[in-house]
C-alpha cells in the first residue's frame, strides 16, 4: 500500500502522526501511544477535547472530573525537565484545556458554542442588538418594575421570577438542541442572556435601595 493510501486511511480512522517518533495517534490523545511524547491540542471542538459527545445535555461532575484530570496529565511541573518543545506544547495543550472547560461548564456559552458548531452563529455571539420584538418588551416591562421597586421585598420578587425563568429555559434548550429545533435554541440562548444581565441589574438595584434606606 502507498504512502498516500496508508495517510488516507489512518485520516478516516481519526489517527495522525505523532510529531516525535512518526507513530500513528488518536487525534485527541495527549500522548503519543507509542513514545509518550505530548502531542499538540489539535483541531479538536470543545466537547471531544473532554471526551463527550457535542449534547447541551452535558453532566457538570464529569465535565469536571474529564478537566481535572487531563489537567493533572499536563501538570507544568510534569514538563520542568522537558525540551522546550514538549514545554510548549504542554501549555498549548492547558490553554485549550481550560477554554473547553470553561465553555462547556456554562449553560449559555454551551449553547452558543452547539449553535455554532451546527452552522450556527448564535445571536449572543454577535453582540448586536436584539431584533425580537417579543424579548425586547419583555425586557422593557421587566425593567421597567425594577425601576419602580422600592423596597427589599419587591426586587427580591422580581429577582425569583426572573431565576425561575432562567431554569425552565434551561429545559427548553435541551429539548430544542434534542429535536434539532436550532431557530428555537438560538432565541432561547438569547433569552438566557439577557435574562442573566437581568438578574445582575437586580442585585444592583437591591445595592441601591439597601443603600438608601441606611441613609435615611
Amino acid at each position: 500500500m502507498s504512502p498516500q493510501a496508508d495517510d488516507t486511511r489512518a485520516a478516516r480512522a481519526g489517527l495522525v502522526s505523532c510529531w516525535s517518533c512518526k507513530g500513528p495517534v488518536t487525534a485527541q490523545a495527549l500522548f503519543c501511544h507509542t513514545c509518550g511524547a505530548i502531542q499538540p491540542p489539535g483541531q479538536l471542538d470543545h466537547f471531544r477535547r473532554l471526551g463527550l459527545e457535542p449534547d447541551f445535555d452535558v453532566d457538570g461532575d464529569i465535565v469536571e472530573k474529564r478537566y481535572l484530570g487531563f489537567q493533572r496529565a499536563i501538570h507544568p511541573d510534569r514538563f520542568a525537565t522537558k525540551p522546550a518543545k514538549e514545554r510548549a506544547l504542554a501549555e498549548r495543550q492547558a490553554v485549550a484545556l481550560n477554554e473547553a472547560y470553561e465553555v462547556l461548564k456554562d449553560p449559555l456559552r454551551r449553547a452558543a458554542y452547539l449553535l455554532s458548531l451546527k452552522g450556527l452563529d448564535a445571536a449572543v455571539s454577535k453582540d448586536e442588538t436584539v431584533r425580537d420584538p417579543e424579548l425586547l418588551m419583555e425586557a422593557m416591562e421587566a425593567r421597567e418594575a425594577l425601576m419602580e421597586a422600592t423596597s427589599i421585598d419587591q426586587v427580591e420578587k422580581l429577582q425569583a421570577k426572573a431565576g425561575a425563568d432562567a431554569i425552565a429555559i434551561l429545559s427548553d434548550l435541551s429539548k430544542a438542541f434534542a429535536s434539532d429545533d436550532l431557530k428555537a435554541a438560538n432565541r432561547l440562548t438569547t433569552r438566557l442572556k439577557y435574562l442573566r444581565k437581568y438578574l445582575e441589574e437586580t442585585r444592583t438595584r437591591r445595592i441601591t435601595i439597601e443603600q438608601a434606606q441606611g441613609t435615611a
